[in-house]
Formats: structure tokens, C-alpha cells, sequence
């Protein structure tokens, strides 16, 4: 016997919000249950538009879809076959839904209508809506289509949703067609505008899509992808992005239609500055590196020259470059350590001709600062745990290192 498939309400009043039906079946998924019903307001999830939410009875409904002709709601509670219950829709959600979908419509047409363009891919996610065009566009040739797309919904003109057998399709202007369906179609006109075969729910009249703003759009294999908002989800987009503009535009002291110049500007003087501190750091750095050459003695003694910079203010960059600056010389061995948020950090490196493993005085430095590291003869590194006592640990460390140097000298 064939199972009788599901009686889909919202296909003859996409308006109405509820309707009383009969559990025809329950099965668990996952720790969720599967329920279908005799029928059903909520629109399945497929042509690229979200399913509808809800409840049934006391149940959530977080996901609905189609298998072979049966709408199976995903609820969060099981339901006894045979009883009767009330399914009722989340009403803004299903509004949100058709908003978009019948403005994806209204905008494909005029895409196509004033730029040959054909919708290849539409995709409807949370508060993001995109299509994929066959050609590349312009911004402007979009900004045109947006205009006309928005006149259509201001003219309030009529959304029709009907049948047709297949063999009548090419008897229509319609924008999309698919010679591999068959049977029934089921087709969406907007009067005076875009004729489509759909299987989505859609508003009445275009007004009630309320308004269709492009965001932005990218190259996307050869075409264009677009992405857009319609109803209340572009009015919150807007409102969002609104209060931002503003309020960068009071941080920098200029009117909202200011604020890209005012951001350039501060770009540009942030770029300048920014090379006029690291031409300082440059020679600030090349200042402290011969203090503390002049300060360690002659590369000449027994051991070679021994450097240990605890730097209270440094970046790793500051610090590598400074460790760099070091050891250039002949026969200098240098230490570099320096506070980074709740550790101690160091860098260790070595002249070729300098003497001893820079990697067995990462093991020195790990002792006296409770640290962890590792490297290579003429670098190494690592970090320990922040101690107050950092700098007094550096001096203990440099006289380690000190004789470790000159015992490798015999």
C-alpha cells in the first residue's frame, strides 16, 4: 500500500500561521525525534531557502525536510502517533524567509532583464543571502539592477504561485528554464517582472519584501557572486552599520559621510609614524648593542666575549634583532631576555668562532628561570614562568655562562 504523502498547507495560503493535524508517525534521530504529520504549515528545507520553525503541540520544531513526499519535523521531544495537535510556525521566521526568497526573485530579474545575467546558484543562510551570476558585473550595472529591483517591490505588485504541465513551460517569458523537468510545475510570476519555477514559499504582494540592498560582490568562476539581504534582515544589517559609521565618526570628530577620508588620513599618518619608529628603535638598538659590547670586555679574553641583556622593554622583534646585532662580531656570545605577558623569555646565540653550545646554555638559563627551550649550537631558545627576580636571575645566568665559555677553552 502506497503511503500517503503529506498535505502541504502553506502551498494554498502562505499566510496561514497554523492548522490542526494528526501524528502519522515518530522515529528517533540522534536525541532528537522525527515526527510527520497528516499536514503541515512548515515549508521543508530545499531550492536554496531554509525550513520553517516552530511547534507542534508542546514540541520544538528546530528543522523540517522532505523524504519521498513526507515532511518529517525535527522536534526535540517524541510525539504519539494517531493524537492530534496543533502545528504552529515561527511566524517572523517564515516571513524572514519569504522576504528573501521572493526578493532573490525580484533581483535575479532585474539582473537578467537589464543585463542578460543568469542566476546559476542561490544559497540562503543565516542573515546572509547570495546568488551566483554567469557573467561578471559591474558595480554600477548592480547598483542599477538594485534600483529597478527596489521599484518592483514599491509598485506592491502581485506575487502569483500556480501550476502548469511541463509541455506549457515555453509558452511563458520565463527566466529559468530546465528541459529535465516533467509533470506539474509549479511556477512563482511577479506581475509585470520575473516569471520562475519554484518550489519555495513567497509573499503575496512585493511589497511585503519591504527592501533589497546588495552588500557586496566577488569574482566567483568566471561570474559574479552577490550577496544581499532583503525585509528586516537589511533593515538590522542597516541599523547596525549605521550606528558604526556613526559612531567612528564622532571617535574622529567628522560627519558619518567623512569618516572613509578621515580613515585614510589616519592610515597615512599611521604608516609614516610607524617608519619613523623603526628608524628610532634602529638606532636605539645599535646604541644599546655597543653599551653592552663595551660593557662585556675584550672578544679577545679567555672564553670570548659574553653578553646578557635583560631588557624590560623590548618586542620579540626587538629582541631577535638585538641578539642579530650582537653577535655579528667575532667571538661574542650573547643572551637576550625579556618579559612577554606572564613568562620570561630568551634568546641565546653565538659567533661561529665564539666557543661552547648555545643549545647546552639554554639549559643553564632553564635552571635559573624554571624554563623550557631548545635549539642548535649557534641558536636556541625558550621561555619560563614571570618571577620578579628576572634580572637578578639574568646576572646569575651570565656568570654561568661566563665560565662555561672559558671551560670550553680549557
Amino acid at each position: 500500500m502506497c503511503k500517503k504523502q503529506t498535505i502541504r498547507v502553506y502551498q494554498e495560503d502562505v499566510l496561514q500561521k497554523s492548522c490542526v493535524a494528526v501524528v502519522t508517525a515518530c522515529r528517533p534521530a540522534g536525541e532528537q525525534w522525527e515526527v510527520s504529520l497528516d499536514r503541515t504549515v512548515f515549508f521543508p528545507e530545499g531550492g536554496g531557502q531554509l525550513s520553517d520553525t516552530g511547534t507542534i503541540g508542546t514540541a520544538v520544531v528546530s528543522h523540517v525536510r522532505e523524504q519521498e513526499g513526507e515532511v518529517w519535523h525535527l522536534c526535540n521531544r517524541p510525539l504519539e502517533p494517531g493524537t492530534t495537535v496543533e502545528a504552529a510556525l515561527d511566524w517572523q521566521v517564515r516571513l524572514d524567509h519569504m522576504q528573501q526568497h521572493t526578493g532573490e526573485h525580484i533581483l535575479s530579474h532585474a539582473l537578467w532583464s537589464l543585463w542578460g545575467a543568469n542566476n546559476v546558484g542561490f544559497h540562503m543562510g543565516d542573515r546572509i543571502v547570495t546568488i551566483d551570476m554567469d557573467r561578471e558585473l559591474t558595480d554600477e550595472e548592480i547598483a542599477q539592477a538594485e534600483q529597478l529591483a527596489n521599484q518592483c517591490i514599491w509598485e506592491d505588485r502581485p506575487v502569483r504561485v500556480y501550476e502548469i504541465p511541463h509541455t506549457q513551460l515555453s509558452s511563458l517569458h520565463s527566466r529559468k528554464s530546465n528541459e529535465k523537468l516533467k509533470g506539474m510545475l509549479r511556477i512563482v510570476e511577479v506581475e509585470g517582472g520575473d516569471i520562475c519555477t519554484c518550489c519555495g514559499t513567497h509573499v503575496p504582494h512585493t511589497g511585503m519584501v519591504g527592501i533589497i540592498k546588495v552588500l557586496r560582490q566577488e569574482r566567483n568562476r568566471g561570474g559574479s557572486r552577490i550577496e544581499f539581504l532583503c525585509g528586516r534582515w537589511a533593515l538590522e544589517d542597516l541599523e547596525e552599520k549605521t550606528r558604526a559609521i556613526y559612531a567612528a565618526g564622532a571617535l574622529l570628530s567628522v560627519k558619518p559621510g567623512e569618516v572613509p577620508e578621515a580613515v585614510r588620513r589616519m592610515k597615512e599618518n599611521q604608516t609614516q609614524l610607524s617608519a619613523r619608529l623603526k628608524a628610532q628603535a634602529a638606532r636605539l638598538s645599535a646604541y644599546r648593542c655597543r653599551e653592552l659590547l663595551e660593557a662585556a670586555g675584550a672578544a679577545e679574553e679567555k672564553g670570548g666575549r659574553v653578553v646578557c641583556a635583560a631588557e624590560e622593554d623590548c618586542s620579540p622583534q626587538e629582541a631577535k634583532s638585538l641578539l642579530q646585532q650582537l653577535t655579528a662580531g667575532k667571538r661574542t656570545t650573547a643572551v637576550v631576555l625579556y618579559p612577554n605577558g606572564e613568562r620570561i623569555n630568551y634568546l641565546i646565540g653565538k659567533s661561529k668562532d665564539a666557543p661552547g653550545s648555545c643549545k647546552f646554555i639554554a639549559q643553564l638559563a632553564g635552571g635559573l628561570l624554571s624554563g623550557k627551550g631548545g635549539g642548535s649550537d649557534l641558536f636556541a631558545q625558550g621561555s619560563g614562568p614571570f618571577c620578579k627576580d628576572w634580572q637578578e636571575r639574568a646576572e646569575s645566568l651570565r656568570t654561568a655562562v661566563v665560565n662555561y665559555c672559558r671551560q670550553q677553552e680549557g
